[in-house]
């Protein structure tokens, strides 16, 4: 049987560093064609590349690429190593390799997502922040190009797996849900490191509270998402385009033991719930190895091991950011771009100690509210959108002595 061949963008993020280990235990069904790393880490880029033995790794600037090739010729490894954007849409959308596994955070590698689309690859995407600036454009894009698009995050992969099969390569289609006899989806989410800490305590909590996610081992940026629940809210947001859903037919519970990742109701009065334990290796392993289910490794649930599953509903004061991006979607593609983008500022604020825990959710509304656009109709005005979004939110911080 032919392997398949993948190429990781994002390799020495949380989804690439997983999406290699399910792939090391699966070496008979997978290669690495490419792997392409915006980070500065030649250390475990080196280890990869040893490893996985690439036929090409890709860095975005010149000086990681020289420090990376010294370090393989140093280990005689026979990668190619290549640096720019242009090298990284080559490798995304070479007829070499079928998979692109996008793992990015942010519109850092829209440009390269694309090319694969436009090449007509299969795609596994589990940057949301790509998917919800470019809407409908994006899944106009897969369907243009007849690209195939699985979503890779837990409660999007969910999802998907609880759709009939003959209907999984049809995303986007303005009829889907009524096609399957859905009448509604229900998102899940665990809540955070802070749904039971006092509101009054909020402010004083740290990054690195915001980051010990009580179920999930995530990178920085989507930690301090799931603690402000921003992250629920561009699922929303996502989940609303990849499965043309209204605001009826979408509902978000907290689900503390992040044991169900969602669940689909059809109209027949049946339930289908997606069960699994907490780890992002599920919805991975189920992308790599679509149609066919591989092993991921992941620990299995032992039923006798859970004493209850809680469902409650989502607190407005503890969780604005979460509302904040559904009145986006209300608003407009603009409003949501200009939210994605302002969120992603606050929280490197944050992150860096400049800005208190409480304060990601003031900045958010402050810009959405304030920053006037006009609605995009391509790329290039949507990261010219995202571009002044960030100038606009680092002055507004700057101006304002939040810490």
């Amino acid at each position: 049987m032919k392997t398949k061949s993948i190429t990781i963008l994002g390799s020495t993020g949380s989804i690439g560093i997983n999406t290699l280990d399910i792939i090391n235990k699966n070496l008979d069904i997978f290669s690495i064609y490419a792997l392409i790393a915006y980070g500065n880490n030649i250390d475990l880029m080196t280890h990869q590349c040893l490893k996985y033995q690439p036929n090409y790794v890709c860095t975005i600037n010149s000086l990681s690429a020289k420090l990376l090739q010294n370090n393989l010729l140093y280990h005689k490894c026979r990668t190619s190593v290549l640096f720019g954007s242009k090298n990284a849409c080559q490798l995304s959308s070479s007829e070499d390799m079928d998979t692109l596994v996008a793992a990015t955070v942010g519109l850092s590698g829209i440009f390269f997502i694309f090319a694969a689309i436009k090449s007509g690859k299969k795609i596994l995407l589990a940057n949301k922040e790509i998917l919800v600036s470019c809407g409908d454009f994006f899944m106009k894009q897969i369907k243009k190009y007849d690209a195939f698009l699985c979503p890779i995050d837990s409660e999007h992969n969910a999802i998907f797996q609880s759709l009939p099969i003959n209907m999984q390569k049809k995303l986007g289609d303005c009829e889907l849900l009524e096609k399957c006899k859905i009448s509604g989806i229900i998102l899940t989410g665990s809540g955070g490191p802070f749904r039971k800490v006092p509101l009054d305590n909020l402010h004083t909590m740290t990054p690195q509270q915001a980051c010990a996610h009580p179920n999930w081992s995530m990178g920085k940026k989507i930690s301090i998402d799931s603690a402000t629940m921003m992250n629920k809210g561009l699922e929303y947001i996502a989940a609303r385009l990849l499965f043309q859903a209204n605001p009826e037919q979408i509902e978000i519970l907290l689900h503390p033991q992040s044991i169900i990742h969602a669940m689909v109701r059809y109209i027949d009065g049946s339930i289908f719930a997606h069960m699994s334990m907490p780890d992002i290796k599920t919805s991975i392993a189920y992308g790599l190895g679509y149609p066919e289910r591989i092993f991921s490794g992941t620990t299995e649930i032992n039923f006798f091991q859970l004493n209850h599953l809680n469902f409650e509903h989502i607190s407005k004061k503890r969780y604005p950011c979460f509302y904040l991006a559904i009145k986006a979607s209300e608003y407009g593609q603009g409003e949501i771009i200009t939210l994605n983008a302002t969120n992603e500022v606050a929280v490197e604020s944050f992150l860096l100690n400049q800005i208190k825990f409480t304060d990601i959710a003031k900045i958010n509304e402050y810009v959405l509210e304030t920053f006037k656009i006009s609605q995009p109709n391509n790329i290039e005005e949507i990261l010219f959108i995202d571009t002044q979004v960030r100038k606009y939110t680092n002055q507004y911080i700057k101006l304002n002595k939040f810490n």
